[in-house]
């Protein structure tokens, strides 16, 4: 081929999509020193840097246009394939949008959760501090097995705080029990482990100290108990 003939394929060549005999032809006359060719293809590297670079449209040769959509498979000539790739970035940043508003739905979710529990928490170690400072409170400690103290107030109820509590299987949680004398376990309320092998349980409201015998805990099904299920874990005398 002749300097003349290669002179608009450089553009390609420059881009890397040339190939067989005609990017064999522009590699010969290049690797001979040709001038004609040198210059052809620094021509063609600041058309293609204008091309790249530039924000004002570039109207490429027709043949560079041509031969450039045929070497990605793209044989139609006009500016149907731009269309469906616009339309096809649209539908990408649409679902990239879309997964970011559930993203940031699912967070502002979990933050309110988060700021209900700690909010819970912050009222139940308020009410705790209050109970705990009533000249009226009892303290009993236990120790066997799990380990704490049990604290009565008359009018305020009854506080459990506990350590050394056994891991519990899946389906199964903490059942506090208030057991007067010559009486049957009443249900005083449901309680997770706040950390390893700790709780902390409050149940508000008045409480007849005079007539409760015991303070238990029993390991039950998460939906409760309205009696003990199982042997206490608890079993605090409060006489």
């Amino acid at each position: 081929m002749t300097c003349e003939e290669l002179k608009d394929l450089y553009e390609l060549y420059a881009l890397g999509v040339l190939d067989g005999e005609e990017r064999d032809e522009a590699e010969a006359h290049l690797s001979r020193g040709c001038e004609v060719c040198k210059r052809s293809l620094n021509d063609a590297l600041v058309i293609n840097t204008m091309l790249l670079s530039s924000t004002a449209a570039a109207a490429p040769r027709r043949r560079l246009k041509r031969r450039l959509m045929a070497s990605v498979g793209v044989e139609r000539t006009g500016w149907g394939w731009a269309a469906a790739l616009a339309a096809a970035c649209m539908l990408v940043v649409a679902l990239w949008l879309s997964v970011q508003e559930r993203h940031r739905a699912s967070e502002l979710a979990e933050a309110r959760r988060t700021l209900m529990q700690v909010s819970a928490q912050r009222d139940t170690m308020s009410q705790a501090l209050s109970f705990l400072n009533q000249p009226e409170t009892q303290q009993v400690g236990f120790s066997k097995g799990p380990r704490g103290n049990v604290f009565v107030n008359p009018r305020s109820g009854v506080l459990l705080i506990s350590a050394n509590l056994p891991a519990l299987d899946p389906g199964k949680i903490f059942e506090m029990w208030l057991i007067p004398k010559g009486g049957a376990p009443r249900p005083a309320g449901l309680f997770q482990a706040t950390g390893p092998g700790s709780a902390f349980h409050l149940l508000p409201g008045p409480v007849d100290v005079s007539t409760l015998a015991v303070v238990a805990v029993t390991i039950e099904p998460e939906a409760g108990s309205a009696s003990p299920t199982t042997t206490p874990i608890i079993a605090v005398p409060l006489s």
